[in-house]
């Protein structure tokens, strides 16, 4: 079932149509609650809070209705990513109170560029991607070029700098979420700290109020309205203790970390092994402030994070140097060095031989 167009009287209708202005995908204007769409030729049915059913039939065959979404749809998009070229995904798109919505699904293999830097905050759901090449970059945080980041999650502060290119390997699904900033709950711990970004994460919690939302808005009705209000509710508090746990400091326990933070420390690390990992990433990651998640760390793995990166680098350039005619430059490159210098003194460090040294004594 498709997202249903609200009343929308045809005086509204006139006095809307009189004031409407040029597209212009650069500006970022506040959220309309009736109409915020695709540049598609797929129609958008956007929602409204003030649905009712018996207003549905009406409005999808009213000339007006569809005379002003045709017009205000370009403009409306503005609001959200700029996607480029816009042919080569389909999206829909709904409004409601502060918040906005939009399902992106790829629709080619080609390659595909996601920009946004707006007023308002923005989470990206990945429902469906694996690409061959591309990275992802949020500002504040080192760039990543994951291959499989499906069911993982991306936030993006207002203000900040979002970009992405994707070159497909399956066709991505992607859901946008756009909430401003006011809609967002404050406490007495949170009212003056900023929501931090974050790129590729996973969090149960958030992943099923999020999921919960987008199925929610592909089968609204006037039954479920109050549902859908009380669910963008939900996921704002989550954002909120999501940003609260990654700066709670919580002591370690006695014997470093928990098995559950090794694993997914260790595993974000071997992901990002030739990205410069900052430390309080990995201590978002497991709930603890950089100063404990330092002593908990090389409690548990005898070296602090940078050294164990570092060690983790060499031995994949090990396993890549053991392999017939290498190229050493290549190899330093694979693992995180911009120079072969800086890579043949660290592996030289870590094995008291040189790259090509090292290769010749396991050839």
């Amino acid at each position: 079932m498709g997202w249903r167009v609200s009343r929308t009287r045809p005086a509204k209708v006139e006095r809307m149509l009189a004031n409407s202005s040029p597209t212009n995908v650069g500006s970022h204007r506040p959220f309309d609650r009736s109409l915020f769409g695709p540049s598609q030729a797929d129609p958008l049915l956007p929602l409204d809070r003030h649905l009712r059913s018996g207003d549905v039939r009406n409005q999808r065959t009213s000339p007006e209705v569809r005379l002003l979404q045709k017009r205000a749809t370009a403009e409306a998009i503005g609001c959200g990513v700029t996607i480029a070229p816009s042919e080569a995904v389909k999206r829909r798109a709904a409004t409601w109170d502060g918040m906005a919505a939009e399902v992106v699904q790829a629709t080619s293999h080609e390659s595909i560029e996601y920009r946004f830097c707006a007023s308002r905050h923005l989470l990206v759901l990945y429902e469906q991607g694996v690409r061959c090449n591309g990275d992802t970059f949020v500002e504040g945080l080192p760039r990543s070029t994951l291959r499989d980041f499906q069911r993982k999650l991306t936030f993006v502060p207002a203000g900040c700098e979002y970009r992405e290119r994707h070159e497909p390997r399956v066709l991505t699904r992607m859901v946008f979420f756009y909430l401003e900033p006011e809609r967002v709950p404050t406490s007495s711990e949170t009212a003056n700290a900023a929501l931090a970004p974050r790129l590729f994460f996973e969090d149960a919690t958030l992943w099923n109020t999020a999921l919960k939302l987008k199925q929610l808005l592909e089968t609204i009705g006037s039954d479920n309205q109050l549902y859908l209000e009380a669910l963008s509710v939900v996921l704002a508090h989550e954002l909120v203790r999501l940003n609260a746990g990654a700066r709670r400091t919580e002591a370690p326990v006695r014997g470093g970390l928990a098995p559950w933070q090794q694993r997914i420390v260790t595993a974000y690390i071997e992901e990002h092994l030739a990205e410069q990992i900052p430390l309080a990433t990995l201590a978002q990651l497991v709930r603890l402030s950089p100063y404990y998640f330092c002593r908990a760390f090389k409690q548990s793995f005898g070296l602090p994070p940078h050294r164990y990166h570092n060690k983790r680098r060499i031995e994949q350039a090990k396993l890549l140097l053991a392999k017939p005619a290498p190229s050493v430059t290549d190899i330093g490159m694979t693992v995180g060095f911009s120079e072969t210098s800086s890579f043949t003194t660290a592996f030289r460090k870590a094995t008291g031989l040189t790259p090509t040294a090292y290769h010749r004594s396991v050839a």
